[in-house]
């Protein structure tokens, strides 16, 4: 392919559902790129077992829904963004039926199970694999829009921008991608680009995510200028199957909803012992309790048990669940299932606005990458698809409105590599991604310490030294700009963390143990030195 045809209208990085569904509503209006470092499939979307919460009951109502969002959030959600992503919710699900999705019917209606956190049955769902569904649908319209060219297996490097000289403004007008398949750094230009990359959970030793979820657009955005906020609060999903082969397998919130028990290794049920809800707790609290109890009695797992509603009901509610675990040697119609928490949802990210946009002009951010209000300190369960939805479809409008406004930029320069060499040293990369995945597990996980977080603290200084050392020196590789992505994200974390003197949410610290009602409730933002809004703005 010509370099000249990688110059196109828009520039979407990542391919779940936020960057799909804003390519498909862009793709009538202008020319449309998809760049995503794995298959076109391969992303937290297509692994989401939930649904899609949105108020369809009689009996349930908008509002309701606001006060779930609001009371799982611990007081740190943005209502009026609580408000504009609950309204849109009947909106989005009639968007993916018309797209064919096809959800789970009883009878002409959807059908509707219920989530940790939710006092309804609000979440739309395709069995247990909804995230699949809506994935598969998507791609296949995709791949068959002559508007949307896709490239798989590229793996973004970097954002390029260009500084106005009058004013000083900052505007994105392409980006750097490494193609795995011929190692070889290619440049992009559009005059709007769209990160829909993920979270980072894969930060951590123990996650439910693919392998792709390593914080590639907050760490891009983080370098480029744009603010970030929240990002102490990681959620832990509560139930990932406890087996050496199941990768962290997740076992649905669903299957509490339909009337999962935990229990102890013994049959003892805990969750009363924590919260008046019990098993239908939000995901923070349940995370926090099987912790306790897990640390406690010294156990490696606790249990899920759902085998009292009988085999035909789980095989018709859970068939991929039932089968997985069956795969394993774990037959849930008759005997529980061995979980523990593991790394899940990044609640905090890049800063946007209701329409996406972030500090950087031409620079649009949709789905886990973001910080957009909605989630506050804890993410209520199967609001993030809703999320991912809303908000590409505000991100493809206000572009829309933009496209006349701005031509084509040129590519960026050639990627410089005449002064780098081939790294003999691969060992040190892969040393260095498993020792920061360990100690962020040990020290900034579910229960965390003033002094742990002072030693992860040190150790990530290190290894950012390290990764940006062998970045400079040497030719890059996948798993070195993996390894770069999520030392930068590790300090954002860390760095958010220390800021919050107070256990919130997903925040848990034993040396400040309850919430403070003296501090003003707010998102925790950092702000990097070269944002463009100040010549030097410290963390705030």
């Amino acid at each position: 392919m010509d370099n000249t045809d990688n110059i196109f209208d828009v520039l979407v990085i990542g391919s779940g559902a936020s960057g799909l569904n804003l390519a498909l509503e862009m793709a009538d209006f202008a020319r449309v790129a998809v760049i995503t470092k794995s298959s076109l499939h391969e992303s937290n979307t297509y692994y989401a077992q939930g649904g899609v919460a949105a108020v369809l009951d009689e009996h349930d109502s908008v509002r309701s829904h606001i006060a779930d969002t609001i009371d799982a959030g611990a007081g740190l959600c943005d209502e009026d963004v609580v408000r504009f992503v609950v309204e849109s919710g009947r909106g989005a699900i009639e968007k993916l039926t018309g797209y064919g999705v096809e959800f789970t019917r009883e009878g002409d209606q959807l059908h509707l199970t219920r989530e940790g956190g939710h006092s309804h049955r609000r979440v739309v769902h395709a069995a247990d694999a909804t995230g699949k569904a809506i994935e598969i649908t998507l791609e296949e319209r995709v791949r068959a829009n002559p508007n949307i060219t896709i490239f798989e297996n590229h793996n973004a490097v970097d954002l390029y921008c260009e500084v106005d000289k009058k004013t000083g403004s900052k505007r994105v007008s392409g980006i750097y991608a490494l193609n795995t398949d011929i190692d070889k750094v290619i440049s992009f230009a559009a005059p709007f680009v769209v990160l829909a990359t993920g979270g980072v959970s894969k930060v951590y030793l123990y996650t439910s995510n693919p392998d792709v979820a390593t914080g590639d657009g907050i760490a891009m955005a983080w370098r480029a200028g744009c603010r970030v906020a929240n990002m102490e609060f990681t959620q832990f999903h509560p139930t990932c199957l406890y087996h050496p082969k199941a990768k962290s397998f997740l076992i649905s919130e669903a299957v509490r909803g339909e009337g999962g028990i935990l229990t102890l290794p013994g049959g003892e049920r805990f969750m009363h012992k924590f919260d008046d809800r019990e098993e239908l707790a939000p995901r923070d609290i349940v995370a926090r309790a099987i912790d306790y109890e897990m640390k406690r009695h010294g156990f490696d797992f606790v249990y899920i048990d759902i085998s009292h509603r009988g085999a035909d009901f789980i095989q018709e509610h859970f068939p991929t669940i039932y089968a997985k675990c069956l795969g394993f040697g774990f037959d849930m119609t008759k005997e529980p299932l061995p979980v523990v928490p593991a790394a899940h949802y990044t609640c905090g990210g890049v800063m946007v606005d209701r329409r996406g946009h972030t500090d950087i002009e031409g620079l649009y951010a949709i789905g886990e990458v973001t910080y957009t209000g909605l989630h506050g300190a804890n993410r209520m369960a199967s609001n993030s698809l809703l999320e991912c939805l809303v908000y590409s479809s505000a991100a493809a409008s206000d572009i829309k409105n933009h496209l006349d406004d701005i031509g084509k930029p040129s590519l960026p320069p050639p990627w410089d590599e005449s002064r780098v060499t081939d790294s003999d040293e691969e060992i040190v990369i892969s040393h260095n991604w498993d020792e920061l995945r360990h100690f962020m597990w040990d020290y900034v996980g579910i229960v965390r310490t003033d002094k742990r977080l002072a030693r992860a603290k040190t150790r990530i200084d290190m290894l950012q030294s390290e990764a940006q050392d062998y970045y400079g020196n040497f030719r890059i590789s996948g798993d070195l700009l993996e390894l770069r992505n999520m030392a930068v994200c590790a300090d954002l974390i860390v760095r958010s963390a220390q800021m919050r003197k107070e256990s919130r949410g997903l925040h848990y610290t034993r040396d400040h143990p309850k919430d403070n009602p003296e501090t003003k409730l707010g998102p925790t933002v950092l702000v990097p030195d070269n944002f463009p809004g100040s010549k030097k703005t410290r963390e705030t």
